[in-house]
């Protein structure tokens, strides 16, 4: 049966736009538009879509509020469209804060080269926040919801579905041999006793509400400092930073060309461009690049980031993959492993795509699979600060 979509947006030519694309797609089906805010909340309480495309700005009521009240009065998957403005990603961020999954720009010239990359780009977007509405409840203001975009759809990467086998979970499974039942942790039980130098987080789509539930549980005195890619435009991640910032008690800054890694501070990668640690690992600088290579589908990149990581701190890295579309990552915690590196990656349950770390689950990179609420005990139990 068809995953069902609401369209909301105060532009017929906008509605029937994406209308047309969705149901290009057999598995997606329109079944209702709505011209305001205030329509989209009656309808989503009346319809119950699986999926729900927002605008922002629309009369009556605006999407920030109507995502408010949708998530309160019937939990749905949210998908905002977002202008590519300073203004833009506030205000999406704040959506977001409301309880969206996911955004894209508004603009398809902005999401992809011509447009059947961009509707092809949209469908998969959809069907993916479709099938978590099993997942989804009620969320506070004070949540940060999901997001992930990036300018083209090469940016994206056009991600070939893993089908093996995820690691084991936080689930109970039957020990057939010792007539037991084993049930995966949840929380790491003891430090390894390794010690550190750097920890490297890697997520894409749900990145946002990831990295925001781990940061603004680590204290001010965090001994390590802390490198961090989310697949973002670049018009978002001055914003997060920002926001990040004013929740957490770490410092949280975007990264600059010639930033010296500091412990107790986190280093968002811009959008658009790669960030690169260089130098020697008691004097570590970020090297801040514009990367036009064709091999390199994602910009930031977890694959580059995580590989330069490896070359200045070996294996003194606990490197941690979260959610997010896609295999980035997989080689550049590959790259830190085979130097002695921890690898950790988020469970199935938790992610809102589970892809990225699937990726390095299933090719046996990953030590450790946690949810999301763990992570950051767990991390400090690791480091022996806490």
């Amino acid at each position: 049966m068809p995953y069902k979509v609401l369209v909301v947006d105060d532009s017929s030519f906008f509605r029937r736009r994406v209308s047309d694309i969705l149901n290009k797609d057999s598995n997606l089906t329109v079944i209702d538009v709505a011209v305001n805010g205030q329509e989209a909340v009656d309808k989503a309480i009346s319809l119950k879509p699986d999926v729900i495309t927002m605008d922002i700005e629309m009369p009556i009521l605006n999407g920030i509020e109507a995502v408010k009240q949708i998530m309160a009065k019937a939990p749905t998957a949210i998908l905002m469209f977002s202008s590519l403005t300073h203004q833009g990603a506030k205000s999406t961020l704040e959506a977001l804060d409301a309880g969206a999954l996911d955004f894209l720009p508004k603009k398809f010239n902005e999401i992809a080269s011509n447009s059947e990359d961009a509707g092809s780009l949209l469908r998969q977007r959809v069907s993916q926040l479709a099938r978590k509405k099993i997942s989804i409840r009620p969320v506070r203001s004070s949540q940060i919801g999901a997001s992930s975009t990036t300018s083209s759809l090469r940016k994206f990467g056009r991600n070939n579905r893993i089908e093996e086998k995820p690691i084991l979970q936080e689930r109970t499974l039957a020990n057939k041999t010792a007539g037991k039942e084993q049930v995966a942790p949840t929380v790491l039980k003891r430090s390894s006793g390794k010690e550190y130098k750097l920890l490297a987080i890697g997520t894409s789509t749900g990145g946002p509400v990831a990295l925001q539930k781990i940061l603004t549980q680590l204290p001010k005195n965090f001994p390590l400092p802390i490198i961090m890619v989310q697949h973002m435009p670049a018009a978002f991640t001055k914003a997060f930073a920002e926001r990040l910032n004013s929740l957490c008690q770490i410092t949280v800054k975007e990264a600059s060309n010639g930033d010296v890694l500091k412990p107790g501070c986190a280093y968002l990668a811009p959008g658009g461009l790669q960030m690169i640690i260089e130098g020697k690992e008691s004097l570590a600088k970020l090297k801040i690049i514009e990367d036009n290579s064709p091999r390199i589908a994602f910009k930031p990149s977890v694959d580059v980031s995580f590989g330069s990581a490896a070359k200045v701190y070996s294996g003194d890295v606990l490197a941690v993959i979260l959610t997010g579309m896609g295999s980035d990552g997989r080689e550049g915690a590959r790259m830190l492993k085979s130097k002695g590196a921890t690898i950790w990656s988020q469970n199935e349950e938790t992610c809102v795509v589970y892809g990225m770390p699937q990726a390095v689950a299933v090719a046996g990179i990953s030590e450790l699979a946690l949810p999301i609420e763990s992570f950051a005990s767990s991390i400090l139990k690791e480091v022996k600060h806490g």
